[in-house]
């Protein structure tokens, strides 16, 4: 299959910006998973963005699938959000003190938050993670935190052993820099394997401070959880008195109103958001339990802080978004256009002869390519639980799906294991044309 768009010729004003990123940026990227490392070729260099649409600086349009990974969920330019960002912005961009739009943000979020009491502002998902894991120690007076292989989050030195996301993407899940002695405290286990994490608290529980991870994974595609799997998480932590810890800085606000753990029927001790959180702008949160979040300086002992936590234009989009989702709530019509994107996908590549699995939630989805020959029909791919089942995936027949799909003018996630995203923009039409695009490029594929 020829790829027009992989072409550097087919987008020359791109080409020539990445190369003069490459002079002034690692890699020319800001961030890794921006680079198309695993899929070839150069990065799309965009100039606007407006509803479900991208449009890059060569005057491509692309419908847009990753929705800057996640935090689009209302679609680029949403006029309640620009509306409140101009208005934040006439008042000033920041006051390095405290202002009545914090608490207003703060009382949405424990609204809607289920395990929720109090909440902390800082500037990224990143920062709220790091935060989340210093606050579970300083409370429970232990060490060890458990985190699960393929599980993101953030770039935080002892949380990127066994990482998901870019890590995982570009191969360096254990980044140089990160010491043994940062990690030496972090314990990984397979994501979905309750025997496992049943034996390491039998021998170290009273060891262990937090159990952190991803209650419904996006950062090594998506894998959701079994309820055997988030059972032994609940009781295990409770018992050992260990705070459980859920990372939904991708699904907070995404797959309900109040998070995976409404859905899901599991409250945690504490919470890290971002994405959605911040309508578009950096912004991140954590709370949880009001005993646990009352040990942060000031009202305790454990120190965080940072110049532009709470950031009086993020708090405005931030707001401005979160509102928007209470007051005309899209999750119905989300899943709607979820289930046809699943079934279709499914269905066209099983005429293609192409073992693939399916996993998705809402308004996330990955699909993740097998090993094995064309067969007519395919056989159903092997389930995706854990990293052990998603790091066999395909990747060279997702790259050449990743670039059939953007040639047609579809911006999927230029990873196998990053889980695509789309906002409430996205029309019936638009969900058609997407599979009509991708059962052409599956039919195609060798």
């Amino acid at each position: 299959m020829t790829h027009a768009f992989s072409r550097a010729s087919a987008r020359p004003r791109s080409h020539a910006a990445f190369a003069r990123a490459c002079q002034l940026i690692p890699g020319g990227v800001n961030s890794p998973a921006r680079a198309f490392g695993a899929v070839g070729g150069e990065p799309i260099f965009f100039a606007s963005a407006q509803g479900q649409w991208l449009t890059d600086i060569d005057g491509h349009t692309y419908l847009d699938y990753i929705g800057s990974w996640g935090p689009m969920i209302l679609g680029h330019r949403h006029p309640r959000v620009v509306a409140a960002i101009e208005a934040a912005l006439a008042r000033g961009t920041s006051y390095g003190a405290p202002t009545e739009a914090e608490s207003h943000l703060a009382e949405l979020i424990i609204s809607a938050v289920p395990c929720v009491e109090k909440v902390r502002m800082v500037s990224s998902g990143t920062e709220a993670t790091m935060s989340a894991v210093r606050l579970a120690r300083g409370f429970t007076g232990r060490v060890k935190i458990v985190k699960f292989a393929g599980n993101y989050h953030g770039h935080v030195d002892s949380l990127l052993v066994s990482a998901g996301s870019a890590a995982a993407t570009l191969g360096v899940p254990d980044s140089p820099g990160v010491t043994p002695g940062t990690s030496q405290d972090t314990i990984v286990l397979e994501y979905n394997d309750p025997e496992a994490l049943e034996t390491l608290f039998r021998s170290r529980g009273i060891e262990i401070a937090a159990v952190l991870l991803e209650p419904v994974v996006g950062n090594m595609g998506l894998v959701v959880p079994t309820p055997e799997f988030l059972a032994a998480l609940r009781r295990l932590t409770a018992k050992s008195g260990a705070l459980l810890v859920f990372d939904e800085v991708m699904t907070g606000f995404r797959l309900s109103y109040g998070g995976a753990q409404q859905i899901l029927g599991v409250t945690p001790d504490l919470t890290t958001l971002g994405k959605i959180v911040g309508g578009g702008l950096p912004l991140g949160a954590y709370g949880g339990r009001r005993d646990v979040m009352d040990h942060v300086l000031p009202a305790g002992k454990v120190f965080q802080a940072g110049t532009l936590s709470g950031n009086p234009l993020a708090v405005a989009a931030g707001t401005a978004t979160l509102e928007e989702l209470r007051d005309r709530p899209p999750y119905a019509q989300l899943e709607r256009h979820g289930a046809v994107l699943e079934e279709g996908f499914r269905r066209a590549a099983q005429a293609a002869g192409l073992p693939v699995w399916i996993a998705r939630r809402g308004s996330m989805l990955t699909m993740f390519f097998q090993p094995g020959s064309r067969q007519k029909p395919a056989a159903a791919g092997f389930p995706v639980t854990g990293w052990q089942t998603a790091s066999k995936s395909d990747t060279r027949r997702y790259a050449e799906f990743f670039w059939g799909m953007i040639d047609r003018g579809f911006y999927f996630p230029c990873s196998q294991y990053e889980a695509l995203f789309f906002s409430s923009m996205h029309t019936d039409a638009d969900i058609a044309a997407t599979l009509a695009a991708a059962e052409e490029v599956l039919s195609g594929m060798e």
